[in-house]
């Protein structure tokens, strides 16, 4: 073998006959016995196989097809401009030719090494005796069958007869058995390694296949050859003579039976068929399976068949384990498994549907007679041995009692030719049935049954009423159907009307009036209407109409029938049309059109179109037409008959003008006003050509001016326009960028071009909002709301203006007034319309109006707020509304801080208010109470929920306090009334109510601090001090007695005895008696020779039950010895005048020493050393040790500062 580029001589020979791109020369040697033909499909000029011969090779013949010589050795050149492994293909054939007992050649050899640069195609051509089979011993690993190409580039193909069989190596078959004419291929890729040899072959007479079957009897199998397949005769044991037969053999009710099949594949040749019956009766069926053997001729191709029989009115009711789906027309399974149900009607017709596995439909429910279930399964094909289950049961027929309306006809007939189904009257015996048509006449209560479960699905029913009017009245109004009869059938409810001839019968539709379409068409709500007027020429129909539309009343002459046609899965909701007596008219029907306001088309038909308009006769329209409307007719379609008499005109009038007429051909009226009524009448016409037909349009717009304007907000890009229909009047159209909407948005820093035609400004409502977005709260500023300053100029006023403020999630809202604090909007503190400011939750929930010149100094809110601004002249009046903070994330959804002021009292109201607060929200009031006043709170209005989850909760409690001064949940009273001393909290928490809803409103009013205390403890001071007085008045008027009497002087002595001159009751010293000595003191008669009643000492306050330091105290110090040192100065006593121990003003605890004094003389001292008993006296000496009588005045009054609020 040499390559291209070492033959250049052969190339320049070449080259004028091939502009060559690869080339190829080698030799080639076929062995004996082989066949080689080289080709290539190519054209020669592009791709040629040439043989080289000459000296020096210089000669060489070209063609496209070469065939090689066995034994002779011939060089080839191969030049194509494609490359040559895919331009050229090799085929190597050889003969074995069989004798009875051998073949010839014995091996299936090869030629590995020819020709490896193509692919090649090895072809053992097989020639038999007939009766002989030829057998292939597969050498080297066995085949596989499969489709797929193999893996090592090499594919076995085997032919015998018809049938064709692709084999790869790695699988289990060793031998073919192969008859007369087969042929045995190899495929191999350029490259791919091919054996040297693959078979051996040896003859034999054929050796059929026998089997061994068993057949009940109630299962018939017919096992037949087919036609286009060889010869096989199957045989079966018949005495000592085989019965043999080439075509088919049947079999029933046999056991173990021998099959002889003179072919080596039978399965290849036959087909088995099976067949079993099924009988049933109304409650059960033998068997009640479709069972079989899934072994029983498993590598034949088998068609199972199942002939079921039922009585009449029985269901039969096929489960399919696994599902079924089913196939439209001649769609065939993937898998090869196809099953077909087929029933037999009792008038002979046959309903076959066909199904594979694998689907949703598992149960099938039959209708009477004969069923058959086929199952075609492939070769080799899996079975399962119960294919179905069957049951039987009485059908279920459905009865219904009706009774006709007088003048009524009922009409069931039959609509579709299956299932088998009759409507049968009255009841058995006297049952009359029919399957096709039943009429119901008399007005009296009759029996109705169906031999079917869903006759609604085979039977429809038209209800029938004649109503013949005289020439004023009718002797029945037309009434809306009766919608209890038949509800779930097809219906069709039919009027037949009649009145003299002369005159026409008028049918008024005052709801929303009827809607044309093309006859033959529905209507989208399923009730179609269609009206028909009897002529002495035939009917014409007058049109078809769906509900809804511009036609408000049709009239028709003499005799005519309304029918309105309602599907079984609608209910009926027909349109409530009058039927009265019309004037005299000569038209065929005369149409009232009310055209609606604004841009509309609307179509209109002859009668009888696209059928021909009835000859010599006349149809009118009359139609109205809004006020500053254009209105144009157009015909769109028509057809202009051949007159024989007169001629086709179309007349046009207006009240008090005189009538326009036109042919088909004419303009027609365009771009006109007011109402006008459209004649159409017809010649006598050649009825053998085309009569006449009008299809027209009547086109309707308005004849006012836009107003255009333009809107620019790239300027405020956070700010958007919203305009709205609020008005009555449906015509106002707008227009954003040349298309109609019902709501325009102008998006935020966008532009838009606007049109508004025939809107009034008090119709279209404009508002406007801008988005304050705080992304971090670190970064936000305050802000103060205003409206922007806008630089365009609509038709109608803004409405109102809307600021989104929206925060982080760990952030709050805070709204205060620019001009004082807030009040919200209540019932006797109300804000006028025009400075309210409305405040809601994003989510929709408000907290309410508010105004300004209020109480509420601040308001934070937890969550994304909107503020809007109502009913404001915002373009004259520049102001601003709210200043805007952000600071932290607060516990509760809102906080309100409130100064409340003394009059008139403060009202506030929970969120949403008087609807509820929102589900588990929380709501806290701060209220400053000022120094000197005292809050009173109620609660005029409360409503409580029923709680689905926690409580409710209303709570209040001062300041800096831990303690509650109420809390309630929902199901306790709350206090009429509450007395708060100082700045409190007011809080309120929602539950998740199951029903009902959480609100209150609550009433602060302040009033002065009332210290009935400390007038209490005045008064009785007073009193106190008038008893002292007295009691001091009367010692010293006694005293002064006395010293004029005795002349008699009592002095203090330092140290010694204490002695009183002139006192003879005493005879000894104290030393000397124990007239000082006590054996227990009564606590409680201490003070009581001194106060004389002593229900006035107990009748005081604690603080009044202090020392009483008028009251007489004997010195209890040593009589005898030296006295204690007590380092006090020393006063000398004074006589005859009394000297108490303290003011009795400065005894009651007073709020601070008018005077500096020392530490001493201050009433919050005390001395240690005083004993505790009723004298007092000094007992020891000692340091001072202070003791504070009252703390009251050391207590700090609290501060109200911005953070406590």
């Amino acid at each position: 073998m040499r390559l291209c580029v070492t033959c250049a001589l052969l190339g320049l020979l070449l080259l004028t006959l091939l502009d060559s791109s690869e080339c190829l020369q080698t030799s080639v040697r076929p062995d004996e016995g082989w066949t080689v033909k080289v080709s290539t499909d190519l054209p020669v000029d592009q791709c040629a196989v040439c043989t080289v011969s000459g000296v020096n090779d210089t000669e060489t013949s070209c063609t496209s097809s070469l065939s090689l010589v066995p034994e002779e050795e011939v060089k080839l050149l191969f030049n194509c401009s494609q490359p040559i492994e895919q331009a050229y293909t090799v085929v190597i054939t050889r003969s074995i030719v069989c004798t009875e007992d051998s073949c010839s050649p014995t091996t299936g050899e090869t030629q590995p090494s020819i020709l490896t640069e193509f692919t090649r195609t090895f072809t053992w051509e097989l020639t038999a005796p007939k009766k002989i089979a030829v057998s292939l011993n597969i050498l080297g690993e066995g085949l596989l069958e499969t489709i797929q190409p193999c893996s090592n580039g090499c594919q076995y193909s085997v032919t015998n007869g018809k049938d064709q069989t692709q084999y790869c190596r790695g699988g289990s078959v060793t031998t073919l058995d192969l008859l007369d004419k087969a042929v045995v291929s190899l495929k191999a890729k350029p490259k791919a390694q091919v054996e040297d040899v693959l078979f051996q072959a040896s003859a034999g007479p054929i050796k059929g296949r026998t089997m061994v079957v068993s057949v009940d009897s109630s299962t018939t199998v017919v096992v037949s050859r087919n036609p286009d397949k060889p010869e096989c005769e199957v045989c079966s044991p018949d005495g000592s003579t085989p019965n043999c037969n080439p075509t088919e053999k049947t079999l029933t009710n046999v056991d173990n039976i021998s099959l002889e099949f003179s072919c080596l594949r039978p399965q290849d040749m036959y087909s088995v068929k099976m067949n079993k019956k099924i009988v049933c009766t109304t409650a059960l069926c033998t068997p009640a399976a479709g069972e079989v053997d899934p072994e029983l001729f498993k590598d034949f191709k088998r068609s199972l068949t199942w002939d079921i029989s039922v009585p009449d009115r029985t269901v039969l009711t096929l489960d399919f384990p696994g599902g079924l789906k089913e196939m439209a027309g001649e769609e065939s399974c993937q898998d090869g498994h196809q099953y077909s149900v087929s029933t037999t009607k009792r008038d002979g017709k046959v309903k076959t549907n066909s199904y594979c596995k694998g689907g949703t439909v598992s149960q099938l429910d039959l209708l009477g007679g004969t069923t058959t279930v086929t199952v075609d399964v492939p070769k080799d094909g899996e079975l399962d041995p119960t294919s179905f289950t069957v049951k039987a049961a009485p059908r279920g027929g459905r009865m219904m009692s009706v009774t006709p309306d007088p003048k009524t006809i009922i009409i069931i007939s039959r609509q579709t030719n299956e299932p088998e189904c009759s409507v049968c009257r009255d009841k058995a015996p006297k049952q009359i049935c029919n399957p096709k048509i039943l009429r119901l006449k008399d007005p009296t209560n009759t029996s109705i049954e169906f031999t079917c479960p869903q006759p609604q699905d085979v039977f429809s029913v038209e209800i029938n009423r004649e109503i013949d009017c005289t020439e004023t009245s009718c002797s029945g109004n037309i009434v809306q159907p009766e919608s209890s009869l038949f509800p779930d059938f097809n219906r069709t409810f039919t009027w037949d009307l009649k009145v003299v001839s002369t005159r026409a019968f008028q049918l008024d539709f005052p709801e929303l009036g009827m809607r044309q379409i093309p006859n033959g068409d529905t209507c989208p709500d399923g009730h179609t209407y269609s009206l028909v007027t009897y002529l002495r020429t035939g009917p014409a129909n007058i049109g078809t109409f769906c509900k809804g539309g511009t036609v408000t009343t049709i009239l028709a002459r003499y005799k005519g029938r309304m029918s309105l046609q309602v599907p079984g899965d609608r209910t009926l909701d027909p349109v409530d049309f009058k039927l009265h007596v019309g004037p005299e008219t000569s038209m065929v029907a005369i149409l009232k059109v009310s055209l609606p306001r604004g841009v509309s088309s609307t179509d209109f038909i002859s009668a009888n179109y696209p059928g021909d308009f009835p000859d010599n006769q006349q149809m009118q329209w009359d139609f109205t037409v809004p006020g500053m409307h254009n209105y144009t007719v157009q015909f769109s379609d028509h057809t202009a008959p051949e007159c024989l008499n007169g001629s086709v005109e179309v007349e046009y009038q207006k009240k008090d003008t005189k009538v326009t007429r036109r042919t088909l051909t004419d303009p027609q009226p365009a771009h006109q006003q007011g109402d006008f009524s459209m004649v159409l009448k017809n010649c006598q016409t050649n009825t053998t050509l085309k009569g006449l037909t009008l299809k027209y349009k009547v086109s309707l717009m308005r004849s006012g001016h836009p107003v255009l304007c333009t809107v620019d907000l790239t300027k405020h890009q956070a700010v958007s326009l919203q305009i709205q229909k609020v008005g009555t009047d449906p015509y106002c159209e707008m227009s954003i960028d040349s298309k109609v909407e019902e709501k325009i948005i102008v998006a935020a820093g966008s532009k838009a071009s606007l049109s508004f035609l025939d809107c009034p400004n008090e119709d279209v409502r404009l508002t406007a909002s801008q988005l304050i977005a705080c992304q971090n709260l670190a970064s936000c500023s305050p802000t103060v709301l205003a409206v922007p300053k806008l630089d365009f100029s609509l038709p109608m006023p803004l409405h109102s203006f809307t600021w989104h403020i929206t925060i982080p999630q760990d952030s709050t809202i805070d709204l205060r007034s620019t001009t004082g604090g807030l009040q919200q909007s209540l019932p006797g503190q109300e804000c006028t319309k025009s400075s309210s400011l409305h405040v809601a939750e994003d989510g929709g929930s408000s907290l309410g109006e508010f105004c300004t010149n209020g109480v509420i100094e601040k308001v934070q809110v937890h969550a994304n707020v909107s503020v809007t601004a109502l009913n404001r002249i915002f373009q004259k009046n520049l102001e601003t509304f709210l200043n805007v903070s952000f600071s932290q994330e607060i516990r509760e959804t809102i906080i309100y801080r409130i100064s409340p002021k003394v009059s008139p009292p403060t009202l506030l109201a929970s969120p949403n208010w008087p609807e509820g607060m929102m589900p588990f929200s929380t709501v806290s009031w701060i209220v400053a109470v000022p120094s000197g006043y005292q809050a009173i709170l109620q609660f005029p209005n409360i409503t409580q929920p029923k709680c689905k989850d926690r409580h409710t909760a209303m709570t209040v409690k001062m300041r800096d306090q831990e303690e509650e001064l109420m809390s309630r949940r929902e199901d306790e009273k709350v206090e009429d009334q509450l007395v708060v001393s100082q700045s409190f909290y007011f809080n309120m928490s929602n539950c998740l109510p199951e029903k009902g809803q959480f609100g209150a409103v609550a009433k602060i009013a302040l009033q002065k601090n009332n210290n009935l205390l400390a007038i209490a403890l005045g008064i009785a001071g007073a009193v106190l001090l008038m008893l002292i007085v007295l009691a001091v008045v009367c010692v010293v008027t006694k005293k002064k007695k006395q010293d004029k009497k005795n002349k008699e002087s009592s002095i203090y002595i330092s140290k010694g005895n204490i002695f009183r001159p002139g006192d003879m009751h005493f005879t000894k010293t104290r030393s000397d008696n124990d007239s000082h000595v006590y054996d227990s003191i009564d606590e409680t008669m201490v003070y009581g020779h001194l106060l004389g009643d002593t229900s006035y000492a107990d009748s005081l306050q604690d603080s009044y039950k202090g020392m009483q330091v008028d009251s007489y105290q004997t010195f209890t110090g040593p009589s005898d010895g030296d006295l204690p040192a007590i380092k006090e100065q020393d006063h000398e006593p004074e006589m005859d005048q009394y000297k108490s121990y303290l003011d009795p003003s400065e005894s009651f605890h007073p709020a601070r020493p008018r005077t500096p004094i020392e530490r001493q003389e201050s009433l919050g001292f005390q001395d240690r050393r005083m004993v505790d008993n009723e004298l007092y006296t000094f007992k020891s000496t000692g340091d001072i040790n202070t003791i504070r009588l009252s703390a009251t005045d050391m207590e700090p009054q609290p501060s109200i500062t911005e953070d406590y609020l």
